[in-house]
Formats: structure tokens, C-alpha cells, sequence
């Protein structure tokens, strides 16, 4: 995934963002991706797990979801003119055995330095 286009700094789980005014509210935006390991993952994490601790195969693949599906939400708020999203969550689901979906939404707004 390329750069994000929206700043971190300009996201928030909130409705509000500190030292920043709402001008304009642009709607829902959202980024979703759906993703499995590979068989070759698969049989690692499984043999990970027999010697316990953290499932390093599994901890990769969740972080890399999560990061591009919120990064999927940035570019769509960014697409629809905001430089700031609002409100946010995700969520995940395990849409079939071993393939889990992850999506992010929040609201896309324009906020101006108070």
C-alpha cells in the first residue's frame, strides 16, 4: 500500500477532533479486505500453537488486514474531499472457514483549526 493521503493525527475513534471545528460532514466511508493464510500459513500457525506464545504467522496477517483496510478507508474519505475521518470502527468477521473480512468506516470530514 501506497502512503496514506490523510494524516493519522486527522483520525479519530471520537466524533470530534481536538483543536479542530467540523465544516462539513461527507459521509460514510470505508475500507474492507478479505484475506486468508496460504496452506504453507496455515500448517505453520498450527504448529506454532503447539508450542504456544504468540502466533507470529497469525499476528502478521491481522496487523496487515487491519492496516490496509484502514488504509482503504483513508483513500475513500480522501476521494471524497476530506482530510479528516471521524467516528471510527472496525470490525471483523470470519466470512468462512479460515478467511476473515475486515472492515473500517467512520465519517469522512472537512475539519478546520479552531
Amino acid at each position: 500500500m501506497s502512503v496514506r493521503s490523510i494524516d493519522i493525527s486527522m483520525t479519530a475513534t471520537t466524533r470530534t477532533l481536538e483543536g479542530y471545528q467540523i465544516t462539513k460532514s461527507l459521509g460514510v466511508v470505508k475500507g474492507i479486505t478479505v484475506r486468508s493464510l496460504s496452506v504453507i500459513g496455515t500448517i505453520g500457525a498450527s504448529l506454532q500453537t503447539l508450542v504456544g506464545g504468540n502466533i507470529t504467522l497469525l499476528t502478521e496477517l491481522c496487523a496487515t488486514t487491519r492496516e490496509e483496510a484502514f488504509t482503504l478507508m483513508l483513500r475513500h474519505a480522501q476521494d471524497v474531499g476530506a482530510n479528516a475521518v471521524v467516528g471510527i470502527q472496525y470490525d471483523a468477521t470470519e466470512v468462512m472457514s479460515g478467511v476473515t473480512e475486515v472492515p473500517w468506516y467512520g465519517t469522512a470530514v472537512v475539519a478546520v483549526k479552531a
